[in-house]
């Protein structure tokens, strides 16, 4: 097994986080649980979870909470409103950036390739992301290709002050590119490719540049705690991160069945577009043949590192503040065998 030395287990045992044995799921404090947003195929591993009773087998309860965005999970965990989180990789790395001394720890990188992007139409004047500057893209605020767009643009060689981003609630993004009413949108891949074909922007109207593919090498979707309530709850920790990988590598195994249990979660999924982002997340975000020969979770140091990097100085942050070594640690992961896809 490849053990990386991105705080291995001996380095956390060092540092204080001890791991003891679980002693009997009644030892186990009750674990909090939001994830990224509204329960969808890209999180319903963490519903397949609980449905299936991985959570159980692993000795631990979880209370599994929707979200608002991937920006809102390290300020819950850093409030104390939830003990563990699902969420993108990188605004937890801008926000630990900003507050090195929340100790926001990732615990399980479940993604391999980041699903931000930015998408044009087919048929528009955008054939490269070099022709991205000048134009209008609009995005929420706090969307993550939003945030992340500066460390793209440099990525690609254009300047990003010369792209103007217009700012719209979730509901109207992809509705001003439909409308011509902005030269682009950004987002993840898994929501807005799929928002579009539904209000009649098919994928093959769709000129999407995801950030991975021009040089931004992103790590994605990551499973997020505090280093206090690890040293307090190690067990706990194990055993979450543990029974979430199941259910993880069980979506990808049994697609239908997760389909089925999100559908039974939320009466209102519409099954047809959930396959779909689920094959797309499969293919374009969270399988890759890196993960297929070392397992989900193999996480390069210097790979991370420059992430870090990359979103430091997106937002001209100082650099130095935090690293691959003190943000993630592989100590809580369960053996690479029980990782293979």
């Amino acid at each position: 097994m490849i053990r990386h030395p991105i705080a291995s287990r001996r380095t956390v045992l060092a540092a204080g986080l001890a791991l003891p044995a679980v002693a009997g799921a009644q030892n186990l404090p009750r674990v909090r649980l939001t994830l990224d947003w509204a329960f969808q195929a890209p999180n319903a591993f963490a519903l397949v979870a609980r449905e299936r009773g991985f959570f159980r087998d692993a000795g631990v309860e979880v209370q599994i909470d929707r979200g608002q965005g991937s920006g809102g999970v390290p300020v819950a965990l850093a409030s104390g409103s939830h003990d563990m989180g699902y969420a993108d990789m990188n605004p937890a790395l801008r926000f630990m950036a900003e507050n090195p001394d929340r100790g926001i720890l990732c615990v399980a990188v479940l993604h391999d390739r980041s699903p931000l992007c930015a998408i044009v139409r087919a048929d528009g004047p955008i054939r490269t992301p070099r022709d991205l500057e000048g134009r209008r893209l609009a995005a929420p605020e706090f969307d993550g290709g939003r945030q992340l767009f500066p460390a793209f643009a440099r990525a690609v060689g254009i300047d990003p002050a010369r792209v103007t981003f217009v700012s719209v609630t979730p509901a109207l993004r992809e509705p001003m590119l439909v409308r011509r009413e902005a030269d682009g949108i950004t987002g993840f891949v898994t929501t807005s490719a799929i928002a579009l074909k539904g209000i009649g922007l098919d994928h093959s109207a769709q000129r999407v540049f995801m950030y991975n593919d021009y040089g931004l090498d992103l790590y994605g979707g990551c499973i997020l705690t505090t280093r206090a309530f690890a040293e307090r709850n190690p067990a706990a920790v194990r055993a979450t991160v543990a029974a979430l990988l199941r259910g993880f590598i069980s979506t990808v195994r049994d697609p239908e069945g997760m389909l089925a249990i999100l559908r039974q979660v939320e009466p209102l999924t519409d099954i047809a577009i959930e396959r779909e982002r689920h094959q797309m997340n499969i293919e374009r975000v969270a399988v890759t043949a890196h993960t297929r020969a070392q397992g989900v979770s193999a996480v390069d140091p210097g790979r991370l590192q420059a992430a870090i990097a990359a979103v430091e100085a997106s937002f001209n942050l100082p650099p130095g503040r935090i690293t691959a070594q003190s943000f993630y640690t592989d100590a809580f992961l369960p053996p690479v065998a029980d990782r293979r896809i």
